[in-house]
C-alpha cells in the first residue's frame, strides 16, 4: 500500500509541476505537458513491479499507437474554444473525438494483426 502511494505522490507531483509552470508561461508549460513523462512513469513503475521484458515492449508499442489518435484533440479544443464554445463542452468534445478515434485504431490494428 505504501508503494502504491509513493507512486501516485510521485506522479501527481509531475503533473502539478506541469500545471504551475503552465500558470506562469503557457509555452513552457505546453513543453514539459508534451514530454511524455506518464509514459516513462509508467514504464518505470511497470519495469519495477515485473522485469518482464516483454510486457514493457508491448506496453511501450501500444503506447505510440494510443498518441497517434490523440493527437487530433489538441486541435478540436483550441479550434472550439476560439469558435466561442465554452471550456468543458470543449474539452469534452476533444475527449469524444480521442476515444472514437482510439476505437479506430484498435480496429484498424486488429486488420493488420496487431492487438492494442
Amino acid at each position: 500500500m505504501l508503494y502504491a502511494l509513493i507512486k501516485a505522490g510521485v506522479s501527481g507531483l509531475l503533473v502539478a509541476l506541469v500545471s504551475e509552470t503552465a500558470r506562469r508561461n503557457a509555452a513552457l508549460g505546453a513543453l514539459f505537458a508534451s514530454l511524455p513523462l506518464v509514459s516513462v512513469m509508467g514504464m518505470v513503475w511497470l519495469w519495477r513491479d515485473t522485469h518482464d521484458v516483454e510486457r514493457l515492449a508491448h506496453h511501450s508499442e501500444a503506447t505510440l499507437w494510443y498518441v497517434l489518435p490523440s493527437l487530433p484533440m489538441f486541435l478540436v479544443i483550441p479550434a472550439l474554444l476560439r469558435r466561442g464554445v465554452g471550456f468543458w463542452p470543449a474539452l469534452g468534445a476533444g475527449c469524444v473525438v480521442t476515444v472514437v478515434l482510439y476505437g479506430v485504431t484498435v480496429l484498424i490494428a486488429a486488420r493488420f494483426g496487431m492487438r492494442l
